[in-house]
């Protein structure tokens, strides 16, 4: 029987980034993946013959700079060129972002650049106030270490420093919808209806949804290339990333399994003590850390009786249903969008032409139907790495939003008419695309739930909304990555800080359980 100090449930990002940690201290760690490569979600695909793309996410704007430093990863392969974000407009006139969300902008008045730079430098200090929180265990009431009241006073010393008013006006915008606050700043509709945009994405809230703003928040306490809220899109797409982050693994010592699906958790006197495959295998180690969806974890891998019945009513209310849908197109050339020079092209292009254009996306979601206008973000990959698709031709990937998981109709009934009515959007800002498509791809909730092992096809593994982040995240009973069973421990998007490309969460839980190895030594 073979034993580990480690088990790792999951080789997505999050996954590799612990088993690295983990193993870098000198532990035998073992990766289990249940498919034939790393990654997850992180990961390049095949959609048709020679047009390749990244699986799911598509940019990369918050791997965390103290992942590849702790790694000691090559910077080279984690880096890019900085691209743009476009608001596309039907009548051809663009707005574009440059740098670190707007530092710059083309397409705008003199007086609205003014009052966007205005609205940027509030929101980047205030979600830098968000962002000390990132890489630490979120502290529990009644459970605050020094380390934790030293934080939060630095935190709140921080703030001060910038004055009274802008501590006011933290405690005031953090609850507020997005909306409100673009009309507080702005009166460009392409601006607004961007972040608006922006603030929403894969989450189930339109921008006049309290509370909204704190997406748009969680958005900009990424950081990459230096730069806060920057942005690029790998070369040879997501799966390069996981592809460095699996040699790390393996270069600090990690051994990954492929075609090793996990079909249960041991256990033994509420203590964690391996696993057994789907193949019966049984592997046995001191640690279990799950990479997947807690839901899964705890209800699914879990003998009965194994966690007590206020937990278990606390995972099934985890709000984990996901509303977007990924679109692939394979073009036979490269389309143009009206008004967008090509070099611009290379970057992020959004369809959410106002505030409203976001509002009403979102309003029949609510009720189980999909957007007959949806919100869209737009990548064409091949431009920046033409070995992505055939020579002279071009893969789009796209992110739409509003797509419910439950859609009333049936997705078997509904993709069909969800795939014309996506077409029919991006056709009105780049007129000649329909006649250059040679192959389509459309992943609703359901296919991204199946294809990724995702409950609910939700990218972040549940709702980043003020009741499911921080101490609440994935739930109250077990934010922290500890879980009630001994030596069993969370690292996915559903645990703190959530979602995005970022390494966080699978950082965060290695550390904190060689914090925790060590402590007990000690004792």
């Amino acid at each position: 029987m073979t034993s580990f100090d480690t088990i790792i449930i999951g080789a997505g990002h999050n996954g590799l980034v612990a088993a690295g940690f983990l193993a870098q201290s000198g532990r035998k760690v073992l990766v289990l993946e249940a498919e034939e490569t790393t990654g997850g979600a992180a990961r390049t695909v095949e959609f048709a013959p020679g047009f390749r793309t990244s699986g799911l996410a598509h940019v990369v704007n918050r791997l965390h700079p103290q992942v590849i430093s702790g790694l000691k990863l090559d910077r080279a392969l984690f880096e890019g060129d900085a691209v743009p974000t476009v608001a596309l407009d039907a009548q051809g006139r663009p707005a574009v972002l440059h740098g670190g969300y707007g530092e710059t902008l083309e397409g705008v008045s003199e007086t609205e650049a003014a009052a966007f730079a205005a609205m940027r430098k509030k929101l980047m200090l205030q979600a830098g106030v968000l962002k000390s929180f990132l890489t630490r265990k979120p502290p529990r009431p009644g459970e605050i270490g020094i380390g934790d009241a030293l934080q939060l006073g630095l935190t709140g010393l921080g703030l001060l420093r910038h004055g009274r008013e802008e501590a006011r006006d933290f405690a005031r915008m953090l609850l507020m919808n997005v909306a409100d606050i673009a009309d507080e700043y702005l009166t460009d509709d392409r601006l607004k209806g961007l972040i608006a945009f922006d603030a929403t994405l894969g989450i189930h809230l339109g921008p006049r949804s309290p509370t909204s703003l704190l997406g748009l928040f969680y958005r900009l306490t990424g950081e990459v290339l230096g730069r806060n809220g920057g942005q690029y899109l790998p070369k040879g797409g997501m799966g390069t990333l996981a592809r460095a982050l699996e040699a790390g693994a393996i270069k600090a010592g990690a051994r990954i399994r492929f075609s090793s699906a996990v079909a249960k958790i041991l256990t033994e006197k509420g203590r964690a003590i391996g696993v057994v495959l789907q193949s019966g295998e049984e592997l046995h180690a001191t640690n279990v850390v799950s990479a997947i969806h807690p839901v899964t974890t705890l209800q699914k891998f879990l003998s009965p009786g194994e966690i007590d019945t206020g937990l278990s009513r606390s995972l099934r209310h985890i709000r984990s249903k996901g509303n977007v849908a990924k679109l692939h197109l394979a073009l036979d050339r490269v389309p143009v969008f009206a008004g967008v020079s090509l070099k611009d092209q290379q970057g992020r292009l959004v369809i959410a032409p106002s505030v409203s254009h976001v509002e009403n996306a979102f309003n029949p979601a609510k009720y189980g139907e999909f957007s007959a206008d949806p919100a869209i973000e737009i990548t064409l990959p091949s431009l920046t790495d033409p070995s992505l698709a055939p020579s002279g031709a071009c893969v789009l990937s796209a992110l739409v939003q509003y797509a419910p998981y439950d859609l009333k109709q049936g997705w078997e009934n509904g993709k069909p008419r969800f795939l014309e009515t996506v077409l029919s959007s991006i056709e009105r800002y780049a007129p000649d695309i329909r006649s250059s498509i040679v192959a389509t791809e459309l992943l609703v909730p359901p296919d991204i739930e199946a294809r990724y092992r995702m409950p609910g096809g939700h990218w972040h593994h549940g709702e980043l909304q003020a009741d499911q982040l921080l101490i609440n995240r994935p739930t109250f009973e077990i934010s922290g990555y500890e879980t009630p069973v001994e030596n069993l421990y969370l690292c996915s998007a559903g645990a703190h800080p959530g979602g995005g490309i970022s390494g966080v969460p699978g950082m965060n839980a290695a550390r904190h359980i060689i914090a925790a190895s060590k402590a007990r030594s000690r004792r």
